[in-house]
């Protein structure tokens, strides 16, 4: 077991997500983030992209089970909005939430650039145009190695596994 930061270790926080249909908007947090920040987040960002990608069916949405994401109004929202979640699964499990991965992508990206960024501006400039850079094959191996993912997992008991 590994132990986690909860409050963010500096540089800028940001929300997005991803599909097999495409990457999702990288939208930045302002300030720590609660719960009606989230469900802004969400139906700006999260409402148009199901309408749009997938006209409101053949998805489901995972976050990570932070305390934010599991607040009574932010589930009362997603059940009002007839958001498909992935449900039942454990919180800070990194191997079983691709976008933990995508992340660890997005940050060897950045680290890669020859210039680096100097300020919260220039590094969220940055982290959007790397973010549209990352080749769909990288998160479509991502969404293959699910089913992988799962069978380590219940093969080791609920412990950590390679991913």
């Amino acid at each position: 077991m590994r132990p986690s930061v909860k409050h963010g270790g500096g540089g800028i926080m940001v929300w997005g997500c991803f599909s097999g249909k495409g990457l999702g908007p990288l939208v930045k947090v302002e300030g720590k983030m609660n719960n009606q920040d989230y469900i802004k987040i969400l139906e700006r960002n999260l409402l148009p992209l199901i309408n749009t990608k997938f006209n409101c069916r053949g998805y489901k949405f995972q976050d990570d089970n932070a305390p934010v994401h599991t607040a009574k109004n932010v589930q009362n929202w997603i059940n009002n909005n007839n958001i498909k979640i992935l449900s039942n699964w454990p919180s800070q499990s990194p191997d079983l939430n691709p976008i933990e991965h995508l992340w660890d992508e997005l940050e060897r990206r950045l680290k890669k650039c020859e210039i680096h960024p100097k300020n919260s501006q220039e590094l969220e400039i940055a982290l959007h145009e790397e973010w549209s850079n990352i080749p769909e094959e990288v998160y479509n191996k991502l969404i293959e190695s699910m089913p992988r993912r799962i069978e380590a997992c219940i093969s080791n008991n609920g412990w950590p596994t390679e991913y």
